[in-house]
Order: structure tokens, then C-alpha cells, then sequence
């Protein structure tokens, strides 16, 4: 497989070798293939962990386990105020 790149990622790969953090391109391409599968990977766990969390509020929805949104919000302001002095008035 042959790629051209753009310049400025030209440019980039050149100043990771300058650097001498890596040896040649092949190796800072491969460290940016592993951090993109990283990063995936967190998109994915995160992607899971939403997806769970609102499958648990659907439930409660249906149970009838809800707060009504102005409620819910005055509560949080109330905990923030007793916990940290915070206040979102200005």
C-alpha cells in the first residue's frame, strides 16, 4: 500500500523523527494507528456504558420512577450549594 499525505502531516510524521522519539515514518504511523484503536476502544466502552445507563432510566421511566425535570434540577442546585458553597446565580 502506498499513501501520500497531506504537507502539514508530512511535515508532522518528519518532526516526530527530528525528535527522535521515533526511528522513521513507518513507526509514527504505527503509533498513531495505536492510539486511534485506543481511542475506539474508549469510544466503544463509553458507547456501552451510556447505552446501560439509559436502558436503567427507561426501566425507572416505566416503573414510574421519575422526577420531574425542575424538581430534579432544584435538587442538584441544593446539593451543590450545601457541598461546595456553589451557586449558579449571578
Amino acid at each position: 500500500m502506498q499513501i501520500v499525505l497531506p504537507p502539514e502531516v508530512e511535515a508532522l510524521v518528519q518532526r516526530q523523527i527530528t525528535s527522535g522519539k521515533y526511528q522513521n515514518a513507518i513507526a509514527v504511523i504505527l503509533a498513531g494507528i495505536k492510539l486511534l484503536e485506543q481511542q475506539e476502544d474508549i469510544y466503544q466502552g463509553r458507547l456501552q456504558d451510556l447505552q446501560q445507563e439509559a436502558r436503567i432510566g427507561w426501566e425507572a421511566s416505566g416503573r414510574g420512577e421519575v422526577v420531574d425535570g425542575s424538581a430534579a434540577m432544584g435538587q442538584i442546585r441544593a446539593n451543590m450549594q450545601s457541598r461546595y458553597g456553589v451557586s449558579d446565580e449571578a
